[in-house]
């Protein structure tokens, strides 16, 4: 190790040991390296350091700050706490620590002066030494630290041009850098090589991973096809397709070129009470329509089924791939702001900007649609065909969300890791360009699985002990999307990925046909991990918050006569002519003449279908399925705001409630950023409450009131230090008139009161009295900071510094009307 005039610490990787390298190679356990502190990953390299460095904790942290020492290295920014323990050098690595944050992650650098705030990029020149180092994060995290007054200012400003030009905007080959640069030495590489998947997980790249997933659903009558083993039918489709076991695989090859990218109908999963639910794309009308492909086309649309086929059209009523960019574009900039400008959305106008973003109507347009489908399912009997366009996007969405209400199996950790893989990874979403990590197809850019993430917080939300799953792994898993580190979004499809595969690649030849070939050789071309290798992503204590207990999963019932409706439903449809095809678009069903190509005759071959047309006598037994979910999605004597009951049976769908008061926005995703930068004190202020602590308190002591004249007790009188309450504000408040969304409280039961959460920056106060003092720190550099104001007060991120401390009659406090939601669509934020 040496250090350079600019005191940046480096290693160079030929100059290891000669027994580091010998123990890697023969498979023992990584050696990290001890540099100041910093577990250093196989090949990395500390560029610079400042010490006496405090970072501010999220409320999922603790609150308040931590002292510790800041790094920079050419793969992250890195804190170590100064009471944190000594590394275990025979560890294995772990790429991101708890308090670090990965360079591809950073949007831009801000730092914070004497009252100025500045946008730092690579040519940026500093006229004042930093007090706040500020990171903005894709994942819509916000990281701030506090240089200390004894951190000297050259490593201040030291740390600051480093990060800020060690960090660049993405561009071709800084994607390449960055992976080389955290997975490209000859230690990591034989690390990574030697890893080991989890067995217990259906990772769905070979026939027989699909084989198990037939047998666990109990889907008789299908069978796996390796038709598309060389990808030759289509190109974005997997290897391995399940369709019905009379389709031959020599007249499923005449049937790829009837369907957009030849996405033919093929099996997802199939429900309990025996229906199927498959995927397809939109049809090709322009293909001459043979006989006997016609014959081999309503086989597979059919499926098993002889009965009914209803198929879904997803382009109608759900968002666009553009839709979803641009909502999520407008709430990043609503959660976020932009502290270098001083720009942020007023109080009075939050809730009505978030409605529109339309971000929570496009929550709300999948969880419908999934919802349909779902008792669609339940009916039993039929097949049930997700159309889209070109089958890449919502129908990632849709499908995977039936089976996450219908399927307990998928509410678990590995239920829903298989989940993705299948629906999503080994599905053909693109990944890639959706993400767009080189930036540079801005149009295909869409955060589709970001959106199919918030789904699933909002149903967990609503049945939180049916979930095993916790939010903090789809945190995990929302965060790790931004990182081009895993195989798993790194590609478009199975094809793309079997050309750069985590450990191996793959050649044809006509005699051995497809085969493993170790291409690990080259030196640019690292290893890349998958992003279920949570182990290799975050530390134990992390991935201890990743499920909770659930009760277990009860056993599928047994087949009788070769199915599982073993309980009718009594809304399911009558008998249908066998044959019958129904289209369910806008929530109505029809049966169009068009609906198949050739059964509309354009083509001007067949004319007329072997199967009979369908009868209009059938719709209103599906519509009767879609008219009782619909009374059921607000139970008789259940609040706007109270949660659902899970029901009794585990294979009954979780049926979301989709009114505007029961859809919340995920705060702790995207208002962490907000809240972290804006809800919680000053260390030398933070003996002064919040005005949002101030809030809570008293909504807390309200709650405690009404409990108390629920049960008959005496309220308890209100404290003299309360202070009155204004009626000219809503409920949505920030002293730094920033963005910072008070949660909503669900109501609680009259027999069993049960005390909400209050908000985050006064999570574990009560009414009894005013919080304890944090603990102290040490002030911030050059004395900026005085208490209760004063001309020198310090800048803290957003805005200017107040001329005064607000008098107690200028503080925030909800208006009696301020919970009352617009008219359009009731878009509501609950806790």
């Amino acid at each position: 190790m040496r250090e350079d005039r600019t005191g940046r610490h480096t290693e160079p990787l030929k100059k290891r040991g000669k027994k580091e390298r010998m123990l890697s190679q023969s498979g023992v356990n990584v050696r990290s390296r001890d540099v100041f502190g910093l577990r250093c990953l196989p090949g990395e390299c500390v560029l610079q350091r400042a010490v006496m460095v405090r970072k501010k904790l999220t409320a999922r942290e603790g609150r308040g700050w931590v002292s510790g020492t800041l790094f920079c290295t050419h793969f992250r920014v890195a804190f170590v706490p100064q009471d944190s323990p000594k590394p275990d050098d025979n560890a294995d690595p772990v790429l991101l620590g708890d308090h670090d944050v990965a360079l591809a992650s950073i949007e831009k650098v801000v730092v914070v002066g004497p009252n100025r705030t500045k946008l730092v990029t690579p040519n940026s020149s500093l006229k004042f030494t930093p007090e706040e180092l500020v990171l903005y994060c894709r994942d819509l995290r916000v990281i701030c630290f506090l240089f200390d007054r004894l951190t000297p200012d050259a490593q201040v400003i030291e740390i600051t041009y480093t990060i800020a030009k060690t960090y660049q905007p993405p561009k071709p080959g800084s994607v390449l850098s960055f992976q080389n640069a955290a997975l490209g030495s000859v230690e990591m590489k034989q690390f990574l090589s030697n890893r080991r998947r989890d067995t217990h997980m259906n990772w769905f790249e070979s026939a027989s991973d699909w084989e198990q997933e037939l047998e666990r659903c109990g889907a008789t009558g299908w069978r796996v096809s390796s038709v598309n083993d060389r990808f030759e039918m289509s190109t974005s489709l997997p290897r391995s397709i399940v369709v019905p076991q009379k389709v031959l695989d020599t007249e499923l090859k005449k049937s790829f070129a009837h369907f957009h990218e030849g996405r033919i109908p093929r099996w997802c999963w199939r429900h309990p009470r025996g229906s199927d639910l498959l995927r397809m794309a939109g049809f090709q009308n322009n293909i001459y329509h043979e006989k006997d492909d016609i014959k081999n086309l309503e086989m597979i649309l059919f499926g098993c089924q002889s009965s009914l086929c209803v198929v879904v059209e997803l382009d109608e009523e759900l968002p666009s791939p553009a839709d979803i960019q641009l909502s999520h574009g407008r709430l990043r900039a609503l959660c976020l702001g932009d502290i270098s400008t001083s720009v942020s959305v007023p109080d009075d106008r939050w809730l009505s900007t978030l409605e529109s973003t339309h971000w929570l109507d496009y929550t709300r347009a999948c969880l419908r649609k999934a919802s349909e489908v779902a008792c669609l399912l339940r009916g039993g009997h039929l097949t049930v065909a997700l159309q889209e366009a070109d089958d890449r996007d919502m129908g990632c969405v849709v499908s995977s969300l039936v089976q996450v209400m219908c399927d307990p199996h998928c509410r678990t950790q590995r239920g829903f890791q298989g989940l993705v893989q299948k629906e999503w990874v080994m599905a053909g979403h693109r990944f890639s360009s959706r993400i767009n990590y080189h930036r540079d197809n801005d149009k295909e850019e869409a955060p589709v699985f970001l959106l199919f993430l918030d789904c699933v917080w909002q149903i967990s939300s609503q049945y939180p002990t049916r979930f095993q799953l916790t939010e903090d792994f789809l945190l995990a898993l929302h965060d790790s999307i931004h990182l081009p580190l895993f195989s798993s979004f790194l590609a478009n499809c199975q094809r793309e990925r079997c050309k750069r595969s985590q450990n191996l690649g793959q050649s044809y030849t006509p005699v051995n046909g497809w085969r493993d070939v170790d291409s690990s050789s080259d030196p640019s071309d690292p290893p890349l991990p998958s992003v279920w290798d949570w182990s290799l992503q975050y530390s134990k204590h992390r991935r201890d918050r990743f499920t909770q207990p659930v009760p277990p999963i009860p056993s599928l019932q047994p087949l009788l006569n070769g199915n599982l409706n073993t309980h009718p439903d009594t809304h399911r449809p009558s008998d249908t002519v066998p044959g019958s095809v129904f289209l369910l678009s806008r929530g109505t069903f029809s049966c169009p003449v068009n609906l198949l190509p050739w059964r509309a005759g354009s083509s001007g071959v067949y004319k007329k279908s072997h199967r009979r047309a369908a009868s209009s006598e059938n719709v209103p037994g599906l519509e009767r399925l879609l008219k009782a979910w619909a009374m059921a999605e607000l139970p008789q004597g259940v609040t706007s705001t109270s949660a659902p009951q899970g029901p009794l049976d585990p294979y009954e769908p979780l049926l979301p409630l989709l009114m505007g008061p029961c859809m919340g926005l995920w705060k702790e995703c995207y208002l962490r950023g907000a809240l972290h930068a804006q809800a919680f004190s000053h260390p030398v202020s933070a003996n002064h409450p919040h005005p949002v602590e101030r809030l809570a308190r008293e909504v807390q002591q309200l709650k405690d009131e009404l409990a108390r004249a629920s049960s008959g007790a005496d309220p308890i009188p209100p404290p003299k230090t309360a202070e009155p309450r204004r009626t000219d504000t809503n409920l949505n408040q920030n002293a730094n008139n920033g963005t910072f969304l008070f949660p909503a409280s669900r109501p609680q039961s009259a027999s069993a009161p049960r005390a909400a959460p209050p908000p985050s920056s006064a999570n574990r106060q009560t009414s009894r009295g005013p919080p304890p003092p944090p603990a102290s720190a040490p002030p911030s550099r050059h004395g900026h900071h005085r208490d209760n104001g004063g001309g020198n007060k310090h800048t803290f991120l957003f805005g200017h510094p107040p001329a005064a401390e607000p008098r107690p009659d200028q503080r925030y406090y909800p208006a009696p009307n301020a919970a009352k939601l617009p008219k359009s669509n009731g878009s509501s934020v609950a806790s």
